[in-house]
Order: C-alpha cells, then structure tokens, then sequence
C-alpha cells in the first residue's frame, strides 16, 4: 500500500510539473531532462513511471479527466458529465491549447479516444439493460464508435475554438441525444433485427 502510495504520487508530481510546462510553451518544446530537473528525480526514476512525455500526458489527462468521468452514471447524468469535462477544458486552457496545436487534433484525439470508447460502451452497456433489449455487439460497437467520433469531435472544437462556441447548447443538445439516441436507437435495431417495422408499436 505504501509502494502504491509513493508511486502515485511521484507520478501526479511529474504530471503537475508537465502541466505547468506546457502552459507556459508548446509540449512538442517540453524536454524531459526539465521535467526531472523540475521534480528533483533522475531520468531512470522517470521512465520507471512512463515510457515516455506522451505517455505521461496521456496518463494525466486520464487521472483527471476519465476517472472522474467513471464516477458519473451515464445513463442520468449526461450534463452533469458534460459540463464537467468543459470545466476541464476551461480551467486547463492554457495547457490543452498548447497540446492541441502542438501534436494536432488527430493525435490530441488518439489520448482519450480508447477512454471515451470505453465510457460511452459503458452507458450503452446499461441502456440495453434498462430498456431490457438485447442488440448484436456488432452494433454496440458501431454505436459507441458514432458517439465516440461525435462527441470527441465537439470536445476537440471546444478546444481548438472555445470563443465562437455557446457552452449551454453544447451541454444540452449533446445530452440530448446520448440520453435519447442512444435507447431510441437500440430500440431501433432490436426491431429491425427481429422483422419488424420500427416506425409501428
């Protein structure tokens, strides 16, 4: 327990040092020797930890954007998880403005893409039970990866261009249609896959 302890918490402390870097110049001109220079560790400390500052910026935006997001439950709380990650990007601006313009949208996406797959997969997941229907994993996948593009997509906006955007429309009409599109959907196919016109009761 101690080991782990002392693990996380050198591990949060390169984090904070990367942030504080990144808000300050673009991450593609953060070096790892400052990083360590700036913790008071060694470099072999350093790649105990991370492979390397991708992997210690993929692990920080996980710490605090994912597993906060794992504690909402997706299937009621969509503005709720919503606003929270757009408070993330608020408060972070900065740092993910920097990232973003650094390694690119497809990259800044690559981080969290597996993530959100996995949260959204989760909120289907618990869709289908709720709603008591049972869909081919073919289609939950295809499913979860349309939610994941589209809402990666307007997160990445958010980012990049975070000024012409009006953040009460995105919280709404986002929640909107996971909270709607994702049962109306399953509902949709169920039908669809059993002969069944789903236009009709």
């Amino acid at each position: 327990m101690k080991y782990t302890a002392a693990t996380q918490k050198r591990k949060q402390m390169l984090a904070d040092s990367l942030k504080r870097a990144i808000s300050k110049k673009s991450f593609s001109k953060v070096t790892v020797s400052e990083i360590v220079e700036d913790c008071g560790i060694n470099r072999k400390t350093f790649y105990y930890h991370f492979e390397d500052l991708y992997d210690l910026l993929k692990w920080t935006l996980e710490q605090e954007t994912i597993e906060v997001l794992k504690q909402f439950d997706l299937t009621v709380e969509y503005e709720e998880a919503i606003s929270f990650v757009l408070d993330y990007i608020e408060q972070n601006a900065q740092m993910l403005s920097n990232v973003y313009h650094s390694v690119g949208r497809d990259e800044l996406k690559r981080f969290f893409y597996l993530d959100f797959f996995g949260l959204i997969h989760s909120a289907v997941d618990q869709a289908e039970q709720i709603e008591k229907i049972s869909v081919p994993e073919s289609f939950k996948t295809f499913l979860c990866q349309f939610y994941t593009e589209a809402v990666s997509g307007i997160l990445l906006h958010w980012i990049a261009q975070r000024s012409i955007h009006n953040r009460e429309q995105i919280v709404l009409y986002t929640s909107a249609l996971l909270r709607s599109g994702i049962p109306s959907a399953l509902y949709t196919i169920e039908r669809m896959e059993h002969g069944i016109n789903p236009e009709y009761p």
